[in-house]
């Protein structure tokens, strides 16, 4: 492993010095896919279960190729969001974008409105209140399910963004849960980690069964699971 300065205006607020073995790779990684779609590992890869190392300037001037491969694989998908972790790299990096949801009841009751695209470096976040919400919620690392997840209502953030400067802000509703998950991956943690398991439904069940409405009180009952 070598190492070097950071390379000048390769993000001006990580002064830590390029990783000349960790660039290589993750440019090789890159260069394989000619359509900027980076392939998802999936539930049981063991990065996915490792935390993510701090990003202090490791990839230099190949930094913003990573970020737009992860936003471009995160649009294919499609998803919500999409950490480091998830294309094979243990860097706590994070992108996300929400484009909101059409209906104004389930815009409300899950206060789900678009969130421009955005990247997190090294993000952190503590809870704002004692309030939770659950919903259900899904994964690209665990493919075809979901299950409901209890999470903080609204949180504070922290971190970076991917010039380096310092983020510190209030999210609510589904932007923080779009947060809790990604910053999550970037602890070696999913999503099952906090689900209720017997909530657990295929995709096509879950459309099927309790796709009419977001609000999970019906499948609670019938599948014999608490809400908060």
């Amino acid at each position: 492993m070598t190492a070097r300065p950071a390379d000048a205006g390769a993000g001006a607020g990580f002064g830590g010095p390029v990783d000349d073995s960790l660039r290589d790779q993750v440019a090789d990684h890159l260069a394989r896919y000619d359509d900027g779609v980076l392939p998802i590992v999936q539930a049981g890869h063991p990065v996915l279960r490792r935390p993510a190392a701090p990003y202090t300037g490791q990839l230099g001037d190949l930094f913003p190729r990573l970020v737009e491969a992860m936003r471009t694989t995160m649009h294919a998908a499609p998803g919500v969001g999409l950490a480091a972790p998830q294309v094979g790299l243990g860097l706590a990096v994070a992108v996300l974008q929400d484009a909101g949801v059409t209906d104004p009841e389930d815009a409300d009751l899950r206060e789900r409105h678009p969130v421009p695209f955005r990247v997190l470096v090294n993000p952190s976040y503590a809870p704002v209140g004692d309030e939770q919400r659950a919903f259900f919620e899904g994964c690209l690392s665990v493919s075809g399910w979901q299950a409901v997840v209890a999470r903080h209502r609204s949180v504070r953030l922290t971190g970076q963004d991917e010039h380096g400067a310092p983020l510190d802000e209030v999210l609510t509703g589904w932007p923080a849960r779009i947060v809790q998950h990604e910053t999550d991956h970037l602890r070696g943690e999913l999503y099952l980690d906090r689900a209720e398991l017997r909530s657990l439904a295929s995709n096509d069940n879950m459309m099927r069964f309790w796709g009419g409405t977001p609000d999970p009180v019906e499948a609670s009952e019938a599948l014999g699971f608490r809400l908060p």
